[in-house]
């Protein structure tokens, strides 16, 4: 019995002391993951899609590049990479993986079609940069006439006469991940 309380005792220093962090499983290589197109029209965008990177358990190594819109970030797994991934989507940023480990999940509930409005929400938007990425990113979509989208307001009802599956696609391209609000 005297050896065992030394065992346990060493395990527990080795957690609280964060030697027994999460890390690859066994055999498993640590999972690389870059993503480009993310939305970062300014540094204050880089900061924020770092954050919730960083707010991942077991990711490291995050980097935001703004200048090539662009997230990098190690993560022990490829599950944990991708919790990271889904973390940026519902903070509202969307991008392009370089490989095939992750991929940002088509939930926008879009219907194809024309339609006459659409209102899409949950797009990151945290100053009047992201007001004139997201108005850039919808003007070439045939067929739209105006937008509601304001600072600091996650939700926008786009009108005119448009397909409604190219507005997201339009959006998704600028780096905003979107809902299509019901």
């Amino acid at each position: 019995m005297a050896k065992l309380v030394p065992s346990c005792l060493a395990t527990a220093f080795a957690v609280i002391l964060g030697a027994a962090s999460p890390g690859p499983a066994a055999g498993e290589e640590p999972v690389k993951v870059e993503l480009k197109g993310v939305h970062m029209c300014c540094p204050g965008c880089a900061k924020e899609a770092a954050a919730v990177v960083k707010k991942v358990d077991g990711v490291s190594a995050v980097a935001t590049t703004q200048k090539e819109r662009s997230v990098r970030f190690t993560a022990p797994d490829a599950k944990t990479a991708q919790k990271a991934v889904d973390a940026l989507s519902a903070a509202g940023f969307h991008g392009e993986p370089t490989g095939k480990v992750v991929a940002f999940k088509d939930d926008s509930r879009v219907k194809a079609g024309k339609v006459a409005s659409l209102t899409v929400t949950g797009f990151h938007n945290s100053c009047e940069g992201c007001v004139e990425s997201f108005r850039e990113a919808i003007k070439d979509v045939k067929g739209v006439t105006s937008d509601t989208a304001k600072e600091k307001d996650k939700t926008a009802t786009v009108t005119g006469e448009f397909d409604a599956v190219e507005l997201v696609k339009a959006l998704n391209k600028a780096g905003f991940h979107v809902k299509v609000k019901d």
